[in-house]
């Protein structure tokens, strides 16, 4: 959920209209400037674009396909279209970066011009590149390293660049692959942060059973599972409205260890 979410009157949502970013947020997604690569495309990912002053899109890449990584799908339509003529702008292509389990599933996300992959594909927005396990662009190797969520899958990626390493992990990382050697020693590792179990909205516990524990650590299991597999730094992104934190919250808990920041929008990170 973003936030503010609409029509919500609760303490988050109403300190983030007044207060705007970093305490507003919108979805999930990230940019890597060396290789102009997107990650996800959220509902809000045209303002996001705009907002951080991208100016070229080679690359997009998806980690799974829940709607709020892939709603903003369309901007490769807005970026590419040429709507005096409807045709695309060839220097405007993008190259969609694709694992080969997520072909078949992204067919599945429709308009009334029927698959959205094949339409942009036909209409010279996009080109597809599938690949199995990892695919090398201009000079950095990426890693597809797949999260197993029954009739689902979910991806995490390794990006390696001139032996510095960062793991983008946003969202459904349960079972982590810690015990893989790509994981091991990430020089930054963004991650989900998992179900904070105190101080939620209305009062909420989770029980036991909860579908989110099958997809998502507990926030001190995340913590532990970043120092197990000997990350340097550890980025928490996908914060969720109803954890009921605002961005205060999550600066006092970075405070308590130098090794640890939650992400807001805008955020650019140097490594």
């Amino acid at each position: 959920m973003g936030i503010p979410k609409p029509l919500c009157d609760c303490m988050v949502c109403v300190e983030a209209r007044e207060k705007g970013i970093p305490y507003a947020r919108s979805g999930p997604a990230a940019f890597l400037h060396d290789i102009n690569l997107l990650i996800d495309t959220p509902a809000e990912i045209s303002i996001q674009l705009n907002r951080a002053d991208i100016n070229r899109l080679n690359y997009l890449l998806f980690t799974h396909l829940d709607p709020d990584h892939t709603e903003g799908f369309r901007v490769v339509e807005q970026i590419a279209m040429d709507f005096r003529s409807w045709e695309a702008y060839p220097e405007k292509q993008i190259c969609l970066l694709l694992p080969q389990q997520l072909l078949g599933p992204l067919r599945s996300i429709h308009s009334q011009y029927g698959p959205l992959i094949d339409f942009y594909k036909n209409s010279g927005f996009i080109r597809i590149q599938t690949f199995e396990k990892s695919i090398e662009i201009d000079g950095t190797n990426i890693t597809a390293i797949p999260v197993d969520r029954g009739s689902q899958v979910s991806f995490s990626y390794i990006f390696d660049q001139c032996g510095t390493k960062v793991i983008y992990a946003p969202c459904d990382i349960k079972p982590f692959p810690k015990n893989r050697d790509e994981v091991q020693g990430a020089d930054l590792l963004f991650i989900q942060p998992g179900i904070f179990e105190d101080g939620l909205k209305h009062d909420f516990v989770y029980p036991p059973d909860h579908i989110s524990r099958t997809t998502l650590y507990t926030f001190d299991q995340t913590v532990e599972l970043a120092k197990r597999i000997g990350a340097k730094q550890t980025v928490f992104i996908h914060l969720e409205e109803y954890w009921n934190r605002s961005y205060d919250d999550y600066q006092a808990l970075e405070s308590n260890s130098s090794a640890i920041q939650f992400a807001y929008d805008g955020m650019r990170i140097n490594i």
